[in-house]
């Protein structure tokens, strides 16, 4: 993706501190305005329309055990979610966001409705604790389907969510082995495994990680570990990005996400704002990788893109801060002596 030019930048700290405002008082909501307005390419950015896209898969290894739910459990929200009825639908309605949800691999038949988009791979992904979770021609299947819902539409932001028992699993082996670390450092409660519960996920994804080199590529890490669902996501955040709108990252899962989008579609990353720090145990150390500091902080850990929603009326102050807050000159108000 393109550099800023210097002389935007320029121009764009000038607007900013020229706000009837003492310099830098609107602290981090100054920094995402900057971001927006790098992001468009204007002085005036816009945050008018958001779109949320949940992408729903299950994954093999949910049934050794590494989640507090079935597996059923996938199908059975994708359902509520196109019945209006979870948290990211009464999120959505509340702040007048449209949902698509996309089936990229949940187990059993494919669900038969109109409202339901399809990009299903596969029934499900492989046991990734005992073999690769997909193959090469999967995962680059997954990538693509991701990219173009990505670059659709002409919503200004991309919010991304994710539906899949097991995929916290699945996104803690991504990480550790993109980031090189161990896997014991990234594994946490996920749907709310007691302490009993995270020590099995904890030996479950060792021994998943121990099938494999300590690092690996992006590409190789999704076709090891990843989910339909989060290499779908991946490609969705480069697409969207391409196309020129906000990505509003959610939280650890979408962070794992975007972690790939960023290794594979280098520059991708100027458009993403990362909505929230997870109570995931390993997301704080993901977003620190990542040198990423989330606009929230509410102890949240469910996903389906409830953290971006939420982070989606901040990005809409910023843009309307930056474009139609007056400045000293324009109302009048003497500056600083």
């Amino acid at each position: 993706m393109d550099m800023v030019p210097e002389e935007f930048q320029t121009s764009l700290k000038r607007a900013i501190d020229s706000k009837t405002k003492p310099v830098g008082s609107l602290g981090r909501i100054e920094t995402l305005a900057a971001q927006l307005a790098m992001i468009q390419n204007s002085l005036k950015p816009v945050a008018e329309r958001c779109q949320l896209t949940i992408f729903a898969a299950d994954h093999g290894m949910a049934r050794a055990g590494v989640s507090a739910y079935p597996q059923d459990v996938t199908r059975q929200m994708v359902a509520n979610f196109l019945a209006g009825g979870a948290a990211a639908n009464v999120f959505s309605k509340t702040l007048g966001v449209e949902v698509q949800v996309v089936d990229c691999g949940v187990a059993g038949d494919p669900i038969e409705t109109a409202a339901l988009r399809s990009c299903r791979i596969a029934a499900g992904t492989a046991n990734a604790i005992e073999r690769p979770a997909m193959n090469a021609h999967q995962c680059a299947s997954a990538l693509a389907n991701g990219r173009q819902i990505g670059l659709e539409g002409r919503h200004h932001a991309a919010c991304f969510g994710e539906m899949g028992i097991g995929n916290t699993s699945s996104a803690s082996l991504i990480a550790a082995k993109i980031l090189g670390e161990p896997v014991d450092e990234l594994v946490g409660r996920g749907t709310g495994l007691e302490a009993d519960g995270v020590r099995r996920k904890r030996t479950l994804l060792e021994s998943a990680a121990s099938r494999t080199p300590a690092q690996l590529t992006p590409v190789e890490a999704l076709t090891e570990y990843g989910g339909f669902e989060i290499a779908t996501m991946a490609g969705a955040m480069t697409g969207a990005a391409e196309s020129g709108k906000i990505v509003i990252v959610d939280g650890f899962i979408a962070t794992a996400a975007a972690l790939c989008a960023r290794k594979i579609f280098p520059g991708c990353e100027r458009n993403f704002v990362y909505a929230h720090r997870s109570a995931e145990a390993g997301h704080k150390r993901l977003l620190d990788a990542l040198n990423a500091t989330p606009l929230l902080d509410l102890d949240m850990r469910l996903g389906e893109g409830t953290g971006a929603l939420l982070a989606w009326p901040l990005v809409q102050a910023a843009a309307a801060m930056l474009r139609d807050m007056a400045s000293f000159d324009s109302a009048g108000v003497s500056g600083p002596a």
